[in-house]
């Protein structure tokens, strides 16, 4: 049987999606052919601003890569916008001539960025933040120029500014309306993320209104002006007041359209179009019922019903979306559905802590739930919405609706755990519409571990994002055991049944007779190992528990490390090694460049990097010469093999930056000096910035040290790796003492509780921030005794470049002729 030809106009999410749906359920029915205008395969757009932001790349953003539509035998165009469609010949035809024939169309053109019509919108410098474009340019703006200003106070806007500040412009937020996000906040709400915004440094303009952009004499523009006939500097103007459907195809081929400013391709419930049924449209392009839809909900909806008559199954209608806004805007959470504006006939009912950073208003019309709207606590937001939709009474709960849903009944678990107590027909993702149910089921049947997992086989929180940690709840409820039932332990490896808690737990519990275990063959027998000698992921986890849990009692085995904390060197592909000295806070000195310069020359090692940490690599050592290349440098060991401090990176602060407030390389090298042979569960990185522009990457450091006008601020578990996490706050001290014992008393808590290979972002992850503050912050004599455990356990510690026998370094492992 002949194939059909799918054409689909259009590359991002809404039409991706639509593809993946139906490809599940008629894979063989069609030859697809896809134009995508952008240069990219389909990325998540709403993730644009953590890549503006310095948070995530480009490549990290990618939904579906060019290898899915080969694997999918999906014909793709990239960069290559459609400008005409034969509809009586059934051909689509794009800028460059590539023509393509139809026996069904979808239009997923999306919408475009509204362009503010006043003098000056056409300067160089005036962008919309609409792709990967825009983002690279804003990108690029901000390393070379420095102010900008932002027009639109709704999500975009605030994102946009939100990134441009982080990469050091001195941003301004333009509102025309009263308070910023007015769509999906209150006054109270919006006042309350202004004022969090502001304390970041952003500036605002509320109830501004532009009148014109002024342009220098080389055609850029230079200034933004108001109706007031004010003025504020402007190297980059970022337009994001709005979106409009792309409908410039949809008229040129004689499709029947909305009213121009609100309307987009008129669809029918089977997302035909209403003038050729041949012709689909999803998106923000398309118009149901006289609604545009902006939110990725709705979008995957209309996909979905698209996909089934494109399959000629003929069911399935779309009858509109009713939308909840669940968001994290520059990482503060807020939600809102219904009517939460209130009003005549209504009854409000409203918490409000400003101090903590929580609001919370619900509207009750006649004894039902009809709006919400919530600030910095959103958690119960996907109940609120759940009673809003099923319009149930709610005078029985009204006593105890603004305490969540953890307190209206008896749930069985206490209220101490969302996850549990959801129903499986609850909605976890509201993007990809996946209930509990789902997700559980795909972690119980495909043997799922990993968030990304999760993602890949059920799309929940692949969109947004927002319903992140409740998935993860679910992994953790979860994975291994009836999610009913009390949650099982995953073991620490195939030799035991023993979970790495219930490992470290014994360790630290004396014995009966009063000694302690201190050896891992005491471990081994004392928990009944099922494997005498263990194995290779088990023995290096034992080793760092009983050494992390003893200090100066247990003994380090160096058998037991993996192989590159046994040579004390990174072991490359080529079997050569890399070596890379300690430089204190990313400092050196002429005298230890020529010492680098002349063992490179010496040992004729082929290649010196300067790593992302502020150091110097030297790569291509050969074993044999590792200890002469280490005694000739005569520099510390910089431990970037270990599991343990890498690097303190630092800008160069105060000292010389005209912007520094706080000696940030100082800083650094103190606490690189103090901390810089502690071993740990896994690799820790620090960073010291000496001003908000935070040219260190602190953000994204397991400890992050931002300096500002009155002392430090205190930021962890951030992590730069292959999912980059922006670090949490953690608190604000005043004198470069308290950066230290703050800092070593957290990581302490991480050697002491952490599992082995578990980072500090999962660590925080696993047992909340929550908790990890009232360990640090809120008991002082417990702060105080974790920095000192940390001292205690660090002094004295060997170098293992130069104090082979106290680091019971096997010199012998680097003699060409013996075996280890």
């Amino acid at each position: 049987m002949k194939k059909m030809k799918l054409v689909m106009v259009g590359n991002g999410m809404a039409g991706v999606r639509t593809l993946e749906e139906l490809l599940k359920i008629a894979p063989d029915l069609y030859d697809i052919t896809v134009f995508g205008a952008e240069p990219h395969p389909n990325y998540n757009r709403i993730l644009l601003s953590p890549v503006l932001a310095g948070e995530q790349t480009i490549d990290e953003i990618i939904l579906n890569p060019v290898s899915w539509y080969e694997e999918n035998n999906i014909t793709l165009h990239l960069g290559k916008k459609v400008v005409s469609v034969d509809r009586k010949r059934r051909i689509v035809r794009a800028e460059d001539g590539t023509e393509a024939e139809y026996d069904r169309l979808l239009l997923a053109t999306g919408s475009n960025p509204f362009i503010l019509p006043v003098p000056g919108k056409d300067l160089k410098g005036v962008i919309a933040y609409r792709d990967i474009a825009d983002t690279n340019t804003m990108i690029e703006a901000a390393a070379r120029y420095k102010h900008a200003v932002v027009i639109g106070g709704g999500l975009l806007g605030l994102e946009a500014a939100n990134g441009l500040m982080l990469r050091g412009m001195q941003t301004t937020v333009v509102h025309i309306m009263p308070w910023l996000m007015e769509r999906q906040l209150d006054d109270v709400a919006g006042g309350l993320l202004r004022k969090s915004l502001e304390d970041r440094g952003l500036k605002f303009m509320i109830g501004a209104q532009t009148q014109a952009l002024i342009g220098d004499k080389d055609g850029r523009v230079m200034a933004v002006q108001f109706k007031d006939g004010t003025e504020v500097p402007a190297d980059l103007v970022v337009m994001a007041a709005g979106i409009r459907p792309n409908t410039e195809l949809a008229l040129k081929i004689g499709l029947h359209c909305g009213p121009q400013n609100r309307g987009g391709i008129v669809v029918t419930d089977t997302m035909q179009t209403v003038t050729d049924p041949r012709i689909y449209s999803v998106g923000e392009c398309a118009a149901h019922r006289g609604i545009a839809y902006g939110l990725v909900a709705p979008l995957f909806e209309q996909g979905k019903v698209c996909a089934t008559h494109l399959a000629e199954f003929g069911i399935g209608r779309y009858t509109g979306s009713q939308v909840s806004t669940k968001l994290k805007v520059t990482g503060i959470d807020l939600f809102s559905a219904g009517d939460f504006m209130g009003g005549e006939g209504t009854e409000e009912i409203v918490m409000s802590d400003p101090f903590g950073g929580v609001y919370k208003k619900l509207v009750i019309k006649d004894d039902k739930l009809v709006g919400a709207c919530l600030y910095g606590d959103t958690v119960d937001g996907s109940w609120y919405f759940k009673l809003l939709r099923e319009g149930r009474s709610v005078s029985d709960i009204r006593d105890k609706l603004m305490f969540g849903e953890s307190n209206i009944g008896d749930t069985g678990h206490e209220g101490h755990n969302k996850a549990a107590a959801m129903a499986d027909s609850d909605e976890v993702c509201g993007c990809n519409g996946v209930t509990k149910g789902a997700v559980c089921k795909a972690i119980k049947e495909k043997g799922l571990f990993t968030l990304e997992e999760v993602r890949k086989h059920t799309k929940a929180s692949a969109s947004c994002g927002s319903c992140t940690g409740l998935v993860e709840q679910l992994i953790m409820f979860t994975a291994g055991g009836d999610y009913s039932a009390t949650p099982k332990k995953k073991a620490m490896c195939g030799c035991t049944d023993r979970s790495h808690e219930e490992v470290r737990q014994a360790i630290r519990t004396p014995l009966p007779d009063g000694s302690r275990l201190l050896t891992i063959d005491g471990v081994y027998r004392h928990l009944e190992w099922r494997t005498p000698n263990g194995c290779s992921s088990c023995r290096p986890a034992i080793n760092y528990y009983l050494i992390s849990t003893w200090p100066k009692e247990a003994k380090d085995d160096p058998q037991s490390r993996f192989i590159n904390e046994r040579s004390h060197a990174n072991i490359q592909k080529d079997g050569t090694y890399s070596v890379v000295p300690r430089m204190w806070g990313g400092e050196t000195t002429a005298d230890e460049l020529r010492r680098i310069a002349d063992v490179v020359d010496k040992y004729k090692i082929p290649t010196v990097k300067v790593t992302g940490g502020q150091r110097i690599d030297l790569l291509g050592v050969k074993k044999e010469d590792l200890v002469n290349v280490w005694k000739d440098i005569g520099m510390p060991s910089g431990h970037a093999y270990a599991k343990a401090l890498r690097t303190v990176k630092t800008c160069v602060g105060s000292e010389w930056c005209r912007f520094g407030t706080q000696d940030s390389t100082q800083m650094g090298k103190d606490l690189e000096r103090a901390l810089w042979r502690m071993y740990a569960p896994h690799k820790v990185k620090l960073a010291v910035s000496g001003c908000p522009r935070n040219c260190a990457e602190s953000g994204i450091k397991d400890v992050g040290v931002i300096g500002v006008d009155s002392g430090w601020e205190l930021y962890v578990a951030g992590n730069g790796g292959i999912k980059t996490e922006v670090a949490h706050f953690f608190v604000k001290v005043k004198t470069p003492e308290e950066v230290l014992e703050y800092s070593g008393a957290f990581l302490q808590l991480y050697r002491e509780e952490g599992w082995y290979l578990e980072r500090t972002c999962h660590y925080v992850s696993r047992v909340g921030l929550d908790y990890v503050k009232k360990k640090v912050l809120e008991d002082t004599a417990n702060r105080k005794a974790l920095w000192e455990r940390l001292q205690f356990s660090l002094d004295g510690e060997p170098d293992p470049w130069f104090e082979f026998d106290k680091a019971s370094v096997d010199t012998r492992q680097f003699d060409t002729v013996a075996t280890v």
